[in-house]
Order: structure tokens, then sequence, then C-alpha cells
């Protein structure tokens, strides 16, 4: 591994390729079922297979969910789409070729931004294409099989292949990138990102060169990345090993890199100067899909709300950190819950403590969609205003009133507290003389106290509470402490 010292001479540059999935129900060209986990070969037809005499036909949803993740990555939507075989022998693609598009990707251009956590720096990561294609089947090598065995399931299914200018400079901004698709396209709902299943995969080119020099070094393609994480490990190996070779005069090779997440480093596949030429030609069987002004109207229109969009409202207007918008916009479910949340209550920021806390926590210990959280944001806001009006205190609302609401979700928040006695007392001609006892009972920490030291007050403050059962108004009650202590 190089020092830091020689690392600071070079720069890494990384164009990425991003192949996600779509959440389509038959295949890109084809009828056949997309359904993942399906027995071998089941989902497969004439069509798939290729066979004489059989005519593709483009998914028209496919198309859509192209137009849509277009106009949220800022491109140029391609009017005219013509379709081309791009030519190559691989077991899994029955055909022989795969139906892609070359020359006129449907979405050009583009951009997505990305927040850098380590330095908070924003940058937008600028996009080459996005063009619509077929993935390809599965091969399988059993351990100690010499035959290799190919499913079918997979080939056909609808992809977009996302590629990035080589425009990324370091593992955390490709990380990010990655992390912002996911989220792009989750939003959407035209693909599910999972990695582990491979509904979104990732190609990373990366090459290295001299910090001021303008032309780029020898590109080397990594693959069989199946997280964020190890794509960005990749990327980290990969730069030190380029620099290595680099310092001691090694000419670095053009060539397929694959990944081994065990040991974090990369290993030759194949070069560049041994693969095959595509030899891409216009697809005769396709007739060109034309995009009018009407069809991207109503795509346009039926866009949802973006992550970077929430973020911004719920940063500028409902004043949260940023911290918390990234949290909440993370996921989809999670921030239109928390816009309904915020539409009951102006306390924001108490909204953002709830959903970040207890609500989180109860759904990742349960392993729970928010879609069954039993909680409406009605019922939660009305638990905020409880504490707000000084009804109850935080803690009795998340310890003993929320777990309640969980357990029968028809009681309000005002109900329960009554019913469990809990509503606080406030009255300081109640609380005066609860205040008094605690301090008769501790007479020497009063002394203590008088003397110097201050922080006794929290301990007084612990024991009001416990001997008012958890009803005394903590802002109260402190005053009368306070005024009690200090005369």
């Amino acid at each position: 591994m190089p020092s830091k010292e020689i690392k600071d001479k070079y720069e890494l540059v990384v164009g990425l390729e991003v192949h996600v999935q779509l959440l389509t129900k038959s295949k890109m060209y084809a009828s056949d079922s997309t359904e993942f986990g399906n027995l071998p070969n089941t989902n497969i037809s004439v069509i798939t297979l290729g066979h004489p005499g059989t005519l593709p036909k483009v998914n028209k949803r496919a198309v859509e969910f192209a137009m849509k993740l277009g106009l949220a990555c800022n491109s140029e939507i391609t009017r005219t789409n013509i379709f081309a075989r791009k030519n190559y022998f691989y077991p899994d693609l029955p055909k022989g070729y795969q139906l892609t598009q070359d020359k006129n990707p449907v979405c050009v251009g583009g951009f997505v931004p990305v927040t850098l956590e380590k330095k908070g720096e924003k940058r937008n990561v600028e996009l080459t294409r996005i063009h619509m294609e077929e993935d390809a089947g599965k091969s399988m090598h059993l351990a100690g099989e010499v035959d290799t065995l190919v499913d079918y399931n997979r080939a056909g299914v609808p992809l977009l292949e996302i590629v990035t200018e080589p425009c990324i400079k370091s593992s955390e901004e490709a990380y990010q990138f990655m992390a912002e698709i996911r989220k792009l396209v989750r939003y959407l709902e035209i693909c599910d990102g999972n990695m582990e299943e491979g509904s979104m995969r990732c190609d990373a080119n990366i090459s290295t060169r001299l910090k001021g020099e303008t032309e780029l070094g020898k590109k080397v393609e990594v693959k069989n990345m199946n997280s964020f994480r190890n794509v960005a490990r990749a990327i980290e190996h990969e730069f030190d090993r380029q620099i290595d070779m680099l310092e001691n005069n090694e000419e670095i090779i053009s060539e397929t890199r694959t990944f081994d997440a065990t040991t974090g480093l990369t290993s030759s596949m194949r070069t560049k100067e041994d693969l095959n030429d595509y030899r891409y030609f216009p697809e005769p069987d396709l007739s060109p899909v034309v995009i009018s002004e009407e069809w991207l109207e109503s795509i346009k229109v039926g866009m949802p709300s973006l992550p970077r969009e929430l973020h911004k409202r719920f940063v500028e207007e409902f004043g949260l950190p940023e911290y918390d918008a990234n949290v909440l916009t993370d996921s989809k479910e999670i921030a239109l819950y928390f816009e309904e949340l915020c539409a009951e209550t102006k306390n924001y920021k108490a909204a953002s403590n709830w959903m970040m806390g207890p609500v989180k926590s109860y759904l990742n210990e349960l392993t729970l969609h928010i879609s069954d959280f039993p909680v409406s944001p009605k019922q939660l806001a009305s638990l905020i205003s409880l504490i707000d009006e000084g009804k109850v205190n935080f803690s009795v609302a998340s310890q003993k009133i929320y777990p309640e609401m969980l357990k029968d979700a028809s009681q309000t928040p005002l109900e329960i507290a009554q019913k469990l006695n809990l509503i606080q007392e406030s009255d300081e001609g109640s609380l005066k003389p609860i205040v008094e006892s605690v301090l008769a009972e501790n007479e020497a920490k009063v002394a203590e106290y008088r003397s110097g030291k201050k922080g006794l007050l929290g301990m007084f403050m612990g024991q009001v509470m416990k001997k008012s059962k958890g009803k005394a108004d903590p802002k109260v009650a402190n005053k009368i402490l306070s005024e009690l202590l200090d005369n």
C-alpha cells in the first residue's frame, strides 16, 4: 500500500455503470413473468429463447420507467428510440445477442446531486446516458461439478443502465452516488434496489493519473460487487494497486477484473483486447419507439416528490437540521409519513425526534415496514400535543402512553393518560408540599447544594418525580426547587 505522501501525488478517476432491474411484471421484449425466485427455467418462452419466427415487442411500462428516471436525473429525453443488437456469445443469452440501445439512448446527459459526508461538500455527478436493455440469464457452477447449469428466468428482464462521466474522485463519492441512485429508483417505484438479489448491480471503471494531468490513465473495469461498501472497497484497493504499479514503472493493462469481498482484492478476468467486437446494428424486428410530447407530459405530471425536494422542504420549511432531513428522506414511506405528521403538528423538531427515535426503533425491532405501523400520523401528533401542552412529559409519553397506543390504536393518547392517571401536575400549590418533603428528607444534601454543589439539583428533581409518581411538571417542579434551595 502506498504511503500518504506518495498517494497525495495521484488523482483517482472513476466512472460507474449501474444496472437497475425494472419492477415490471413482464420482460423487456416478451410477456414472460419477471418474478424473482421461481423455479429455474420457468419464466421463459419461445421469444426469450430466440426461436426462429418469433418477434419481440417493447414493454411500454419499461419505457415509462426510463422516462421517470431520466426526469429525476435531469436528463434530456430522446424522442425517437431505436434498439440495437449487441452481438456476443454468452451461454446465458440464448439468442446470442442482447437487445439494447447504442447510438441514441433514451436519456442523454443529466446529473445526480450527492453530498459527501466527511466534508459536507455537495457535488453533481454527471451522467453520460441512461439506456434500456435486457438482462442476461444466470450461469451456476456447483462445487465439484464440471458442467455449468444455466437458468434463463432472468434473460430478458428489463434493465436500465446508468453510465456516469469519468468524474468521480473518491470511493466515498461513488458510494454516495450509488446510495442516491437506489433512493431515486425506490422513490420512483421502478426498482427495489436490492443488490443482494442482483436487481441493482455496479461496474466501476477506474483509472489513476498524476495530479494536474488532463489525459486519463488506462482504464480498469471491476465487476462482481454486490454492495455499496464493496464498490468503495474495490475502488480503494484498485487505486492503491495502480499507484504501486505507476511508482514501479509498470504498465497498467486495460482489463476487466473481479473483486473478492473476502480478501478485499481484485484479480484479472480478461484483457480488453480479448473482448469480442459487439458489432452493433439496428434491431430489424423492432420499430422505433416514439415518445410524444403528450406521453412525456403525462409522465411529468405523475412524478412523485423526489428525495432532494423533500429534503429541501424539511430543512427550509420545517427548519430541521441537515442530519434529520437526511435520515427522514432515506425512505420514501418514512418521508411521506413524516409529511402527514407535520400536517397535524407544528412542532416539527419534536415530530422528527419521534420518527428517528421511538418510531424507527419499533419498526427495526420487529422488522416492520412503516405501512405496518399501527399509530396514525394524527394520533402521534396528538401525543406530541399532550407534551407541548404540559399534560405529560416526554418520558411518560414514550415509556407509558406510546406502548399502549401500539397495543391498541383505537385509544387516543389523552384517554390513555387519563386511564393510567398520568396527567402531569402543574399546579404550584399541589407540587410545593412534595418538593418541601423531598428537601426535608435530604437535609445533608441541601446543605451541600447551598455550599456550592449545584449538580445536586438533578438528584432533587429525581426524588420529586419519584414521589409524584412521574406526574410533576418538570418545569414547575424545577422552579419551586430553585426558589426553595436558593432562599
